[in-house]
């Protein structure tokens, strides 16, 4: 039985290192940097510093930690959109190949990707400002007053004390620095972009990038502490705080189903909506400039991966259902078989051993 579990510590040990392996290759992000993909990973970013010129290869050469965030941060987008996406043709592929063809095209999918990991950034160097992983920042502490505005335009809500107190609060606790994180998401995100170009691509991957940073700053709400005896509030300590980044996605999947198609305007260094009748662009909304594909097949040269072998519901009618994913081709009932950790056990001091136990699972499978 000793034997048995430390065999199984091992095979857990092995599946913590393909997990480090996992994500590494999560952040291979492509990066467009003078037209070259440039993975997205501290040691490749920095390896390349020759090709960036200004505070961002100064950023790489001195502030690696940074380096570390944003990467982690780019981590976080593509998690998120693979959540967001999993029950849809294009589930946000993890591909580094397919999904640099992706990129190169000004569909919905496109917009979204560009948007998440702008925001990704941000809310990874953010966080890690307010946990003191960064000697460059940390919380953010604003002035004592009795009332003030929200400082993010879309909310404008006004902060007060209750009536039924003396009207006494004052901002403290960790407010989160959300314009370090901001500085740096555009920092390294837009770079990839060539400064100085007005061509409709260069517009609208920028444009994106912008609107995932705002659908945090949009979204800072305030917390606040009570202090006082017997939990009275006679005094108020508050302090902004960013969005769960779950909430940051859902918002973005808002804006992808509600996405606005542009072309080049006039004067060939702006954008104008392809409808005339439509509102002056948003600077939250997403847009594009052509129609996605189908995603049913695959396509190499449009990187898409199609959707045999998919798993479906066939219980579903809509986003997952099979009718839906498989494209009307069908789908087979298939049994899977596979190992799991089960009957984990701590053992002090300080390790997690498991057993691997077999399961059985009926799926349904795109033909």
């Amino acid at each position: 039985m000793a034997n048995n579990f430390k065999r199984e510590g091992r095979n857990l040990k092995d599946e913590r290192r393909r997990e480090v392996r996992k994500r590494t290759e999560y952040l291979q992000f492509f990066l467009l940097v003078d037209g070259n993909p440039l993975v997205m990973d501290p040691n490749s970013i920095c390896r390349r510093t020759k090709t960036l010129v200004g505070r961002h290869a100064d950023v790489c050469q001195s502030q690696p930690e940074i380096v570390q965030e944003v990467a982690n941060g780019a981590w976080l987008g593509m998690r998120e959109c693979q959540h967001q996406f999993h029950s849809r043709r294009w589930n946000c592929t993890s591909q580094s190949r397919n999904l640099a063809k992706i990129l190169q095209q000004d569909i919905r999918e496109t917009a979204f990707v560009y948007a998440i990991t702008a925001a990704g950034v941000l809310h990874a160097v953010t966080q890690a400002c307010s946990q003191g992983a960064l000697p460059q920042c940390g919380c953010v502490t604003l002035q004592s007053s009795s009332e003030t505005y929200h400082d993010s335009p879309a909310e404008q809500v006004l902060i007060q004390a209750s009536p039924a107190q003396d009207g006494r609060w004052e901002w403290g606790g960790c407010g989160d620095d959300v314009d370090f994180g901001y500085e740096k998401s555009r920092q390294f995100m837009d770079t990839r972009q060539r400064k100085g170009k007005s061509d409709i691509r260069t517009l609208i991957d920028l444009h994106n990038n912008e609107a995932g940073r705002l659908a945090i700053r949009t979204q800072m709400r305030t917390e606040c502490k009570c202090h006082g005896l017997s939990g009275s509030c006679t005094l108020r300590s508050c302090w902004r705080k960013m969005p769960l980044f779950r909430q940051v996605g859902d918002y973005l999947m808002q804006s992808f189903h509600k996405a606005i198609r542009v072309m080049s305007g006039n004067d060939g260094k702006s954008l104008a909506t392809i409808n005339p009748d439509a509102l002056p662009l948003d600077a939250n909304v997403l847009i594009y400039s052509a129609e996605s594909p189908d995603f049913c097949q695959a396509n190499q040269r449009m990187g898409t991966e199609g959707t045999q072998g998919r798993v479906c519901n066939s219980t579903e009618t809509g986003l997952g259902g099979c009718d839906s994913l498989c494209c009307g081709k069908g789908f087979a009932h298939n049994t899977l078989e596979y190992e799991e950790n089960c009957q984990c056990r701590f053992h002090w001091c300080c390790e997690v051993q498991c057993q691997r136990c077999s399961v059985r699972k009926d799926v349904s499978l795109c033909l």
